[in-house]
């Protein structure tokens, strides 16, 4: 151990002090020959690209709300970068084939590290580090020595980062690094391993690998294992692991798909295929066998028992809860309730529970109050009480969010027997969050508050003590998870009282909640640059038709539509807006995805970096969306919501973003009022002031579901997000 510790100082120290001596001096003046200036000049580029690339093209490069990161980014990517062009260039010892493939090397990198710090693939602050083992290794490949011991102490992106120069692939170890680079990629993205080892099938710890990633991850072992490739032979040629071969098994079933989700018991024999079998064609039976075996996996973990694939269970729970039922009573919204809620009469009470919190963010408001919830009521005898013990309090504390978003908690609570089992049930709903997986309990019960406050305000006095409580215990037992999570959540409730003139910018360190400063909006130039993506679905072409012919109509703007995949509409008065929007091709073809690709790649060509991103599809495109969200993005506009799992994927993105959301799906007579007053703003240089912004919105929008538009700054789950991430420093929760 202590050998292993000092070796590792060594290392780091090793390749920290590479720049030591020089990086505060200025680089000599030295002669580049012309068979090298086109290196140094595509290093130069890359260097501005870089600093360019956090949305101001200046001298700087700006980590937000972190003046020290920033200033040594910069450094790295001016200074050092300078540095280690010039020692290249002089040195002696280098020959000139080494002199051309090191400073190609360079560029390489800095282009990485543009893309890959927008992708979320590289930590900002790791530039400097990427830089000076680069340079290490530089000298070490120079001696014709072994680059793995530099290499094995940094995190994956370090590495893979320093090691892209293909000059480096000369060196013997390079190999070697490859089989290490695997292995770090698992540990910092274990989620993605499968789809890595695709290209690295024959790797060493390949197998290995396999079966211990597989019972994390066995949706995608079962995937994987059905594909014809080196990685599909590489898994069904393991033959001394009972569990991989039992999923390689099922997936070579016809409806092994339908199987999986009950791998786990069929694992220990407790369901068999012909069960199954008589289940999975009728969509009750198969729905209730679903529910049945979540509600006994729920109860074995409460002794302790994980069953494999439990994740994956309720995953697949969720989506037939979405596709067979939740989707046909959302369609006939406009139909009377007897034929729009027929489908879901014969469900029981614990099914009907899973049809709203397994929904959340997709099930219509008028879907969950006038059909769900009042069935589920009546199923289980109009006693909440006993429904949550029914269900093992599983996602009870997603219910109680939902009933409280949807103004059901008070009749809800009135169903219980015993009045003090609500008293408790509070508690217990703020309780122990210190001890939760992530963060999703936590942003249900501050999702919660807003609603409970305006609602049911001797409640809400409750949950604020309690979290109170909580706050004070974990502080005596200096749990430091604890302390962050209820300080936000103490500070977040207090902050709904406006008479409590709770600064949340400056008691959690967060970006302003209630302003977005155009300044932030702007580019060096003045120009705001946002991106808007359609989908080539019948509502989709209708948007975006409206878009186009709304402002190309306006005198105050104009539409460019001479690109085959999408268009652009400009600001011809006040101030340059820009809005890049994509054509919906034929959403059938799959043709959305390369049309919003061109544009993308158009933004980055052109070193344009989008501070707003408007989403304008279903639900269910909303991922899509979110994939292309950069972390400039300062707003970022939803229409539909798509609950935590997409409120958490947008600040993975841009952990400053301002999300404007709604509860269910958004609707179209809303969402271009608001982006109109929105751009409006923007072209005439003012700031975002979402108070008196959203007076204007209502005024302009005021049809059915606008009560359902949640504004910035009373998205508790937001901010309770961002505020968490800033405390703690977390960013994979």
């Amino acid at each position: 151990m202590k050998r292993s510790a000092l070796a590792f100082g060594l290392v780091i120290a090793s390749v920290t002090q590479a720049f030591a001596q020089t990086e505060n001096g200025s680089v000599p003046e030295y002669t580049v020959p012309i068979t090298r200036q086109l290196q140094h000049d595509n290093i130069d580029k890359q260097q501005k690209l870089l600093l360019g690339s956090d949305g101001k093209a200046d001298d700087a490069f700006v980590i937000d709300n972190n003046e020290s990161a920033s200033r040594i980014a910069t450094n790295a990517i001016t200074s050092k970068v300078d540095w280690l062009q010039y020692e290249i260039e002089t040195d002696s010892k280098i020959d000139t084939r080494l002199k051309l493939g090191y400073l190609s090397g360079l560029a390489d990198i800095l282009s990485y590290l543009r893309t890959g710090w927008l992708k979320k693939e590289v930590n900002p602050t790791h530039f400097d580090q990427i830089i000076a083992l680069y340079k290490k290794l530089i000298q070490v490949n120079q001696e014709k020595g072994s680059l793995v011991p530099y290499v094995s102490y940094f995190p994956y992106d370090i590495v893979y980062s320093a090691t892209i120069p293909r000059i480096l692939g000369e060196n013997p170890s390079y190999k070697e690094i490859k089989d290490i680079l695997l292995l770090k990629y698992a540990r910092q993205y274990p989620e993605k391993t499968f789809e890595a080892l695709r290209k690295y099938a024959d790797a060493p710890a390949a197998d290995s690998l396999i079966k211990a990633l597989g019972r994390q991850y066995p949706q995608q072992l079962y995937s994987y294992s059905q594909a014809y490739d080196k990685l599909g032979n590489k898994i069904r040629s393991i033959k001394d692991d009972e569990f991989v071969k039992t999923v390689v098994d099922l997936s070579q079933q016809k409806s092994g798909q339908m199987y999986f989700p009950f791998l786990d018991n069929l694992v220990k024999g407790k369901i068999t295929i012909p069960q199954l079998d008589a289940a999975k064609d009728d969509r009750y039976k198969y729905y209730s066998l679903l529910v049945k075996t979540q509600l006994d996996y729920v109860n074995r973990a409460l002794r302790g028992d994980t069953a494999i694939g439990a994740v994956e269970l309720t995953n697949w729970l969720e989506r037939k809860a979405a596709d067979d039922f939740i989707s046909e009573i959302n369609g006939l919204h406009e139909s009377p309730d007897a034929v729009r809620f027929k489908c879901i009469q014969p469900l029981n009470a614990q099914e009907l529970y899973y049809l709203a919190v397994l929904t959340d963010g997709l099930i219509y408001t008028s879907s969950y109050t006038h059909g769900v919830y009042p069935l589920m009521m009546k199923k289980i005898n109009n006693r909440g009480d006993s429904l949550l013990l029914s269900v093992h309090f599983d996602h009870y504390r997603k219910f109680i969010s939902q009933a409280a978003a949807y103004n059901t908690l008070q009749n809800f609570f009135t169903t219980f027997k015993d009045k003090s089992d609500v008293n408790g049930l509070m508690s217990a709903f703020v309780r122990g969050l210190e001890k939760s997986k992530g963060l999703e309990d936590g942003v249900d019960v501050a999702d919660s508050y807003a609603s409970v406050y305006e609602t049911l305000p001797d409640l809400a006095v409750q949950m604020l003590s309690n979290i109170r409580k909580n706050l004070e215990a974990n502080r005596r037992e200096h749990n430091t998870r604890g302390i962050a999570i209820y300080n936000i959540l103490y500070k977040l409730f207090l902050s709904a009282d406006s008479n409590s003139h709770i600064n949340l910018t400056k008691e959690l360190g967060i970006p302003p909640v209630y302003t977005v400063p155009f300044k932030n909006l702007c580019n060096e130039k003045g120009e705001v640059i946002t991106q808007m993506f359609f989908y080539g679905d019948d509502d989709g072409k209708m948007d975006f038709d409206i878009f186009v012919r709304t402002f190309s109509n306006d005198p105050n703007w104009k539409v460019d539509q001479s690109n085959s995949k999408f268009v652009v509409a400009k600001s011809t008065k006040g101030v340059p807006v820009y809005v890049y929007a994509n054509m919906p091709l034929p959403n059938e073809d799959d043709m959305d995805y390369p049309a919003q690709s061109v544009m993308e790649q158009y933004l980055e060509d052109n070193n344009l970096s989008p501070t707003v991103t408007f989403h304008r599809g279903h639900s269910y495109h909303a991922p899509t969306s979110v994939s292309y969200i950069t972390p400039t993005s300062r707003v970022v506009f939803m229409g539909s919501c798509g609950g935590f799992n997409l409120i958490d994927s947008i600040l993975k993105k841009s952990s400053d973003a301002h999300i404007i959301s709604s509860k269910q799906t958004g609707y179209r007579d809303i969402n271009l009022p608001f982006i109109r007053i929105f751009l409006e703003t923007l072209r005439n240089h003012k700031d975002i002031d979402w108070m008196p912004f959203w007076k204007e919105f209502r005024e302009k929008a005021h049809v059915t579901g606008l009560e359902d538009y949640i504004p910035p700054y009373k998205n508790l789950g937001a901010l309770f997000i961002k505020a968490y991430k800033k405390e703690t420093g977390e960013e994979n929760m």
